[in-house]
């Protein structure tokens, strides 16, 4: 009897981009890495795109893509990120569909999914539609390919869903155990109940639509897909694979297929070398020959279904209650916080849902005017998401345009589709899944929100704001110094709406200090520099310009004149304006400068205050990555000063510290503050030096240790691993001499013995391109250069726990391990 078997990873962050700038900005929570989708990249897309496969002694014999194995989707935003910020992991994501192809009958594992992981069941017609028709051509634009199934956020279904994937000529979906309500062999007459999970997930089943469609629907195994998420499952590779291998029963006398679904992050984020078990597990089947690994495609192909069933109407895979986590005080929640309610849920989606529809008519009415189908020209305003270009804006225009359009026509074409693309943002189901109103997932939802509404004054002059802070109100925080939404909506929403003269203020401001040129893209913003002029007086500076700034976006534009006031340190006043003529320009130069060289700064401050009319601006008005870097260059010799009145403590009363800690006894709390500062700070300049002294950071080390001192662990680890990949992708690029490979031995063998563990996978990735490529060769060559080259590089492949074979490449088979939860990098 046929047995396959199918993982299902469902990759996926919450959009997180700033609804202005088209960025995402940085976030402390996700220390030391800049934002969250960094470091999950780093800890989970990344490695499974290159996963290590070990021998009995924990070295690396092959480097997989697990992607190219399982059944995977990514989100749409997720890769439109991983595009722009990680190219080569989204680049081994799209080849995996492509390798899969060939494995797999010509069947690609990627999947599309629903855009922006909207709650499908809890939307209405127009933006299913919308949803799974962008979902369909952001994966067209980047597989290459029609997608044949397509993901659903939280797996939410309801008929009108499924009808939504069936006409979009989608194949199959994937649901839980749970939303099956009844099935039947097809053309039989006779239902069984399989509600409360009773479904057999061995089979692919068909749905019968209302339409007279029908879609294929696959429901995973819940057991198995539970304790792999939950459960430990992951803590050896062996284990996944029997689990699997144990679902299959004799009794069944059909092609059995065992599948199970969970978020993708399982592998690698959630549980640490997840990765590594899920690679192990899929070797291990294979070469046991325990069942045959396939995707949904290809046994779709070969066993359509023979059953039909009837799913359980707005139901989702994370909550019993149907789908009342995005709406309602159901129960469901992280359990963080057991005395926290989620009843803030219903009018956050009630505020939302009246936005949307004092939106809609008005939308409606004005896109009509100028094009032929407005909802029409929603659904094909992707193609203008995926590219931001001039000819595709003007693809879409002429596809879509009632007649002939004016360039301030066009433009507002442009801000319709946008409030139109914040409308289905704010839906992100992320915004209801977690405990608190003020949850950043939650806050972004509501800045889209913002978003729309800015847009919605600027086409129509309206005031919706009111109406939407005023249900928004309704929704308590748990959390008594945030109250409500509207509150929240003051904190957190309005202060980061951005317009052109807050572009035109963080450019003038953040000029004081960067070497910007004439012409930059600047955040979503493009900026033509007309004239800049910097006058000095010691610490001094005033600096005076005019710049065109246009948005990438709407192609919204101004001239704008700036002028900035640097006294010193962090005091900086600015002024920005619409650009007036050259004569008022000259003006405002001659008046601030006069004042600026006379060291008058209080009439220089009035006379930027006259001329732009009391719009003032400060380092508060600056974007938050800017804001931080110019805090950094402002607090440098403040910071310089400070460490080394530190390292002075430190120095002077060492011998005592050393002291207190021979005898266990706790440091007190001023000198534990200075160890701390001085020794990380020590370690963390030793890991960023080209090359750092060994001897001195074991010393720094050993002082920690004996001091009872903490170290930042996660901060000094990312600093070592950075430092590595530095100098390794300098020896990649220009493999020919010994003295390199012998540094990175140095400070692999370093990042070994820590107390902590270094990353090291990017490192290990090239030096097996190297072993690959380059040592062959080498070992080939025989020469006595050559041999102290591969002596050096096999000593380095020692440290970074990489297997060398002596004399072949590294497709030379080699006793495999299972790698448990312990297993190094």
């Amino acid at each position: 009897m046929d047995r396959y078997i199918c993982i299902h990873g469902h990759f996926y962050q919450p959009p997180r981009e700033n609804p202005w700038l088209e960025a995402i900005e940085q976030q402390d929570s996700a220390y030391p890495y800049h934002d969250w989708n960094e470091r999950i990249a780093a800890e989970c897309y990344s490695t499974n795109a290159r996963a290590r496969i070990l021998d009995g002694e924990d070295r690396i014999v092959d480097i997989v893509n697990n992607y190219s194995q399982i059944s995977f989707n990514f989100g749409p935003t997720l890769l439109s990120w991983m595009e722009d910020m990680t190219p080569e992991v989204y680049r081994a994501v799209i080849e995996a569909d492509a390798l899969s192809r060939d494995r797999f009958s010509g069947h690609g594992s990627a999947l599309a999914q629903a855009y922006n992981h909207m709650i499908l069941p809890l939307a209405n017609q127009r933006d299913k539609r919308t949803q799974v028709l962008w979902g369909v051509r952001d994966f067209e634009r980047r597989f290459g390919r029609r997608p044949e199934g397509m993901w659903l956020a939280e797996t939410a279904v309801d008929t009108e869903t499924l009808e939504a994937l069936a006409e979009a000529d989608l194949r199959f979906t994937i649901l839980a155990p749970s939303q099956a309500r009844r099935a039947r062999p097809l053309g039989g007459r006779s239902w069984r109940d399989v509600s409360g999970g009773r479904i057999d997930p061995s089979r692919a089943y068909e749905a019968k639509l209302p339409s007279g469609r029908q879609i294929a629907l696959f429901f995973y195994d819940g057991p198995i897909s539970r304790a792999v998420a939950f459960e430990g499952l992951l803590r050896k590779g062996e284990y996944l694979a029997d689990r699997l291998a144990g679902a299959f029963s004799d009794s069944r006398e059909w092609p059995q297929l065992v599948h199970i679904a969970t978020d993708g992050e399982t592998y690698g984020h959630h549980h640490r070398h997840g990765e590594k078990a899920l690679a192990y597990a899929l070797r291990h089947i294979e070469a046991g020959g325990l069942a045959r690994l396939t995707n949904y495609g290809e046994y779709l192909e070969r066993h359509p279904p023979t059953h039909q069933v009837e799913i359980l109407e707005k139901t989702a895979w994370s909550c019993v209650h149907g789908v009342g986590r995005w709406w309602e005080d159901c129960g469901c929640n992280s359990g963080g916080h057991l005395d926290w309610n989620q009843a803030w849920r219903t009018p956050l989606r009630n505020a939302l849902d009246g936005l949307r529809d004092e939106l809609a008519p008005r939308f409606e009415a004005a896109a009509g005017e100028l094009l032929t189908d407005p909802w029409k020209a929603r659904d094909e305003y992707i193609d203008v998401i995926l590219d931001r270009g001039s000819d595709s804006r003007a693809r879409f225009l002429e596809g879509q345009r009632a007649r002939e359009l004016s360039p301030a026509e066009e433009k507002r074409v442009l801000q319709l589709m946008e409030l139109q693309r914040h409308a289905q943002l704010m839906y992100t189901s992320c915004g209801w899944f977690f405990d608190e109103l003020s949850g950043i997932e939650t806050v972004q939802v509501i800045q889209y929100a913002g978003a729309a509404l800015r847009l919605s004054e600027q086409l129509f002059g309206d005031g919706l704001e009111e109406g939407f802070r005023r249900r928004l109100a309704e929704a308590k925080s748990n959390v008594p110094e945030h109250r409500d939404g509207a509150h929240i909506y003051d904190k957190w929403v309005k202060p980061v709406v951005v317009d052109l003269l807050k572009v035109g203020a963080h450019y003038a401001i953040s000029s004081l200090f960067e070497g910007y040129p004439d012409q930059m893209r600047l955040y979503s913003y493009a900026v033509h520099r007309e004239d800049q002029r910097v006058v000095e007086a010691g610490r001094s500076r005033l600096l005076l310009g005019q710049a065109g700034f246009t948005s990438k976006i709407t192609q919204e534009h101004a001239l704008l004149s700036y002028g900035v006031l640097h006294y010193g340190d962090h005091t900086v006043v600015a002024g920005v304006r619409e650009f007036r003529g050259e004569e008022a320009f000259e003006e405002m130069a001659r008046d601030a400068t006069a004042a600026f060289e006379k060291a008058d700064f209080p009439e220089a401050v009035r006379a930027m205050d006259r001329h732009f009319e009391g719009s003032n601006y400060s380092l508060k008005n600056l974007f938050r990555d800017e804001q931080r870097k110019l805090l950094r260059i402002i607090l440098g010799s403040t910071l310089e000063e400070t460490a080394a009145v530190y390292r002075q403590v430190y120095e002077n009363h060492a011998p005592l510290m050393r002291f207190i800690g021979d005898l266990g006894v706790p440091l007190p709390s001023v000198l534990r503050t200075t160890a701390e500062y001085v020794l990380n700070g020590s370690l963390r300049r030793e890991f960023q030096a080209e090359t750092p002294d060994l001897e001195q950071v074991r010393s720094l080390i050993d002082a920690a240790n004996r001091e009872g001192v903490s170290l930042d662990q996660e901060g000094l680890s990312f600093e070592l691993r950075q430092s590595l990949e530095r100098l390794m992708r300098g020896f990649h690029a220009e493999p020919d001499t010994v003295e390199p490979l012998e540094r990175l031995a140095s400070l692999a063998s370093l990042a070994r013995s820590l107390p902590f563990e270094v990353g090291l996978a990017r490192t290990q990735d090239l030096y097996w391109e190297l072993l690959r490529d380059t040592y062959p060769g080498r070992r080939r060559a025989g020469d006595e250069t050559s041999e102290a080259w591969c002596a050096a590089f096999e000593s380095l492949g020692a440290e970074l726990g990489v297997r060398v074979p002596p004399t072949t490449a590294p497709a030379e088979a080699a006793p495999v391990a299972d790698p448990s939860d312990e297993a190094g990098a």
